[in-house]
């Protein structure tokens, strides 16, 4: 392929992924800031926070649904319709949160609306994040496939980096214009880049691999039966390999917030900050760690980070405790650049090469979004540990381990993909047959 078209492409599913990677997390930020003042008034705040976390977690418990649906028609119908529906859902679900009235105006229907909402997007994003991976990574020549995979990935540190770093901007506004206009700016702004997403994504064509496979008559006709048929030891395998990666980025990115704020006694700008600092160094990281993963393969680098992740349990709370502003942000980049990232920036093209084309969406999807679930309602476990314990994280800590000691587990026992993926052996054994 030409390195203008690649360019295209790459440009292409970046700015898309971005775009729904911000819609998603203005929600969590919001929901460790506001939300619980707006939508949940008549608790405490920490019980207020709780169930604002709850509504987050509402969008992760509907996103294997979404990945189910858009990953069975994404590998009949091509990767390229399926993410235009989706950033439409995306977009406009985030846009009508800007426009929500609260509680103190229609009462109950006012969380219930969020919820709906949040669930909308959720639904969405379960179908993005596989799609927007594939079209990049089934465009890029193999040896560069954790390049581009790493540089896909950053898009979501840019996401958070916008949703936090906006949301820092209007909180440190007063009070009243950011309880009443501030919060809503952030999310409604998503509606006009929603449009330039989809004037860039219509101008690409389908993946060659794609293509190949429509072409040749040879796509499946419920991809998912046949993933778990084909492939069911790598499925759960992926999904275990997932846990730390999905965990870690809700206590560097959401929990973090409500902790530094609640229990150190910090403003939450310096926990928003912390975090806007982390995802700049993980958006510059993950390509570098990317083309690592085509040097040195996927799964030494993914153990760099599920290690760190684990270890790192008990000098994160140590370092955030001291209260010390600094120290702060370096325990939140030292716990995101050492931890998630490692995992998250290669763990596209990793899960990606499990996989045969023919049920590739559907593969990466469903493993994505199903370990998405505890990913999701992480935020309010570990609140709810927070308020078990009396302010003491330890339980939280032994909750990071347990998770981190899953992954580690899983990688040790998945194979190798950077050589040769899946389809292609799968496509040097039929050939070897024909031969035959």
């Amino acid at each position: 392929m030409k390195n203008n078209s690649m360019k295209k492409v790459a440009s292409a599913s970046f700015l898309g992924a971005f775009l729904e990677w911000y819609d998603f997390f203005l929600y969590g930020t919001a929901s460790a800031i506001v939300f619980n003042q707006l939508f949940f008034p008549s608790f405490d705040p920490v019980v207020g926070t709780i169930a604002a976390f709850g509504s987050l977690a509402s969008g992760y418990l509907i996103r294997p649904i979404g990945g189910i649906v858009f990953g069975h028609f994404g590998d009949k119908i091509g990767r390229k319709k399926i993410l235009a529906i989706t950033m439409i859902l995306m977009g406009g679900a985030t846009f009508l949160i800007g426009l929500l009235p609260t509680y103190a105006t229609i009462g109950i229907w006012a969380p219930i609306l969020l919820i709906s909402l949040r669930m909308v997007q959720g639904f969405a994003l379960g179908g993005e994040y596989g799609g927007a991976a594939l079209l990049l990574i089934e465009y890029a020549p193999r040896k560069t496939r954790g390049f581009w995979g790493g540089f896909l990935q950053s898009a979501t540190p840019l996401g958070s980096l916008a949703a936090t770093g906006i949301f820092a901007i209007m909180a440190s506004m007063p009070e009243s214009f950011f309880l009443s206009i501030g919060w809503r700016i952030p999310f409604l702004i998503s509606i006009a880049l929603t449009l330039v997403g989809l004037f860039i994504r219509f101008s690409i064509e389908e993946t060659p691999a794609f293509k190949e496979v429509k072409e040749s008559g040879a796509e499946e006709k419920f991809p998912l039966l046949e993933l778990f048929r084909t492939y069911s030891k790598s499925v759960w395998i992926a999904i275990g390999a997932r846990m730390a990666e999905g965990i870690s980025f809700n206590i560097f990115n959401v929990f973090v917030i409500t902790y530094v704020t609640t229990q150190v006694g910090l403003p939450n700008s310096i926990a928003l900050i912390g975090v806007s600092i982390s995802s700049a160094v993980a958006m510059l990281v993950s390509p570098i760690l990317g083309k690592l993963s085509d040097r040195i393969g996927r799964k030494k680098v993914y153990l760099i980070g599920a290690i760190w992740f684990t270890v790192f349990a008990f000098p994160f709370f140590a370092l955030l405790d001291t209260g010390i502003v600094f120290v702060v942000y370096i325990a939140i980049a030292l716990g995101y650049a050492l931890g998630t990232t490692p995992m998250f920036s290669i763990q596209s093209v990793f899960f990606t090469e499990m996989f045969g084309t023919r049920v590739r969406y559907s593969g990466l999807s469903f493993v994505y979004q199903l370990a998405g679930i505890v990913a999701g309602v992480t935020p309010l476990v570990a609140t709810s540990l927070l308020l078990l314990n009396d302010g003491n994280p330890l339980y939280i800590i032994l909750y990071i381990m347990g998770m981190g000691i899953i992954t580690v587990v899983s990688v040790f026992f998945t194979k190798e993909t950077y050589k040769t993926d899946v389809s292609e052996q799968e496509k040097a054994a039929m050939e070897e047959v024909n031969v035959k």
